[in-house]
């Protein structure tokens, strides 16, 4: 099968889980994943003190069902999911209708959506329907069942390691608990999925690489309470992944500090053209689990990137998020520029001319003309323009490459970005001219 076969497989695998923040939903949607990458799962006991937050109690859901006067059918969890909220305590009632109010949940601004509701640290119970139907309901007896129990369990989450070169890390993360919707959650996994792929199969990785699938906020911050000294430690760079499957072009939210070299490379990407995309600042306002790796007591070098960025489409948190909303194409187009930059982030940092005293004498290397002038050598015009191109990004990369200045700098010098420059590096690098990529600790 070709990649986007794999994830449109995949896909239909994973949607149809009922998730949540603990539970089997969560425990099957890691072994289904771990049947294409080597994730190692973990769990933290119910009732685990995890810094200002305690694991809940894990929650199983068998069926859940309400029956209108006549006995018909209103909502069945075996159609959908998100007909339950997510988390709901057990019931089995009759009630009227003007009682059952109260646990209906529905959107009338969107009236054939069902919406997702979760109580994930209070107890209720409640079913969600399209408001359409909500409102065709009719005065009488209605019989509310929903089977299901909150027990002393756990929390799973799950991560791998791909090593590099190095011990500095470039984190990886996204979550893993929401049902049934495909931008607002599964796109998160499916790319973290294949981009494992991508950077697997690259011959020489420069740092190490972390994937970590969590539930959605309780999951990171037990994932730092377990590694947080790892992560302050070895953590260079790092993405949260969330909605990456929509029409829109790439979002990314910066890191609290806004100056990391990951904030810095992508801003240049999309500034000079390389990648269709936008930039958010950091707020702990809103978004997802870069507000923990971001915390100050991390305070991570870690953004976020999105897509169609949640709360801005009408499918957020409700049953229009779905195959036909978040394609298939949008998640590898996801894959393709993340993996772009993750490429110019391993080739940032400073190299240091071999030869610096003078100017290199280029043709002894082979990398400058036997004859110089417009014309020469039956060249059409744009021939000679890319080799003056070529010919002055290594004369700028080379008087720059004094470990005091780094490839994303050297690069604004040139005036293009990064990953223009990288195949002339590798060719300095090839003709034993340049040393680097160091990290500036290195060059002390």
């Amino acid at each position: 099968m070709s990649e986007l076969q794999q994830m449109d497989h995949l896909f239909d695998c994973l949607f149809p889980i009922c998730r949540s923040i603990t539970g089997d939903g969560v425990r099957q949607t890691v072994e289904i994943l771990s049947e294409i990458i080597p994730l190692q799962m973990y769990g933290i006991a119910t009732g685990t003190r995890v810094f200002d937050w305690e694991i809940p109690k894990e929650w199983k859901i068998r069926s859940a069902r309400l029956t209108n006067p006549q006995g018909e059918i209103v909502v069945d969890f075996k159609n959908s999911n998100l007909h339950v909220v997510n988390y709901s305590t057990s019931v089995d009632k009759y009630l009227t209708l003007e009682e059952l109010q109260s646990n209906l949940y529905s959107l009338p601004h969107l009236p054939q959506a069902i919406p997702y509701v979760i109580s994930y640290y209070k107890e209720r119970w409640g079913f969600c329907l399209p408001h359409e139907k909500r409102e065709q309901l009719t005065e009488g007896i209605y019989h509310a069942v929903i089977d299901s129990e909150h027990i002393d369990g756990e929390l799973n989450y799950a991560d791998l390691v791909l090593p590099g070169e190095s011990k500095e890390e470039v984190l990886i993360s996204t979550y893993i608990c929401h049902p049934s919707m495909a931008n607002n959650e599964l796109s998160g996994p499916l790319v973290a999925t294949f981009l494992y792929q991508r950077l697997k199969k690259w011959k020489n990785r420069r740092y190490t690489y972390r994937f970590v699938f969590v539930p959605e906020t309780i999951g990171s911050i037990s994932y730092l309470y377990q590694n947080g000294d790892h992560l302050k430690e070895h953590v260079a760079a790092g993405l949260v992944l969330t909605c990456l499957g929509g029409p829109s072009p790439l979002n990314y939210k910066r890191s609290r500090s806004g100056k990391n070299p990951l904030d810095r490379i992508i801003e240049q990407l999309i500034e000079k053209g390389k990648i269709d995309g936008k930039i958010r600042a950091f707020t702990p306002a809103n978004g997802s689990d870069e507000r923990q790796y971001c915390s100050p007591g991390f305070n991570l070098p870690v953004g976020q990137m999105a897509r169609t960025v949640y709360g801005q489409y009408d499918g957020y948190h409700n049953s229009l998020d779905n195959k036909e909303f978040m394609t298939i194409e949008a998640l590898q187009k996801s894959v393709d520029e993340i993996e772009d930059l993750l490429r110019a982030f391993e080739a940032d940092g400073y190299y240091v001319n071999q030869y610096p005293y003078g100017e290199v004498k280029l043709d002894k290397h082979g990398l400058y003309p036997d004859m110089n002038g417009p014309g020469t050598g039956g060249k059409s015009s744009n021939d000679i323009i890319d080799h003056r191109t070529q010919l002055t990004r290594i004369l700028t990369i080379l008087n720059y490459a004094d470990g005091e200045h780094s490839l994303l700098e050297i690069s604004e010098k040139c005036n293009t970005h990064i990953l223009n420059l990288v195949p002339v590096v590798e060719l300095l690098q090839e003709k034993g001219i340049l040393s680097g990529p160091y990290c500036r600790k290195e060059m002390v």
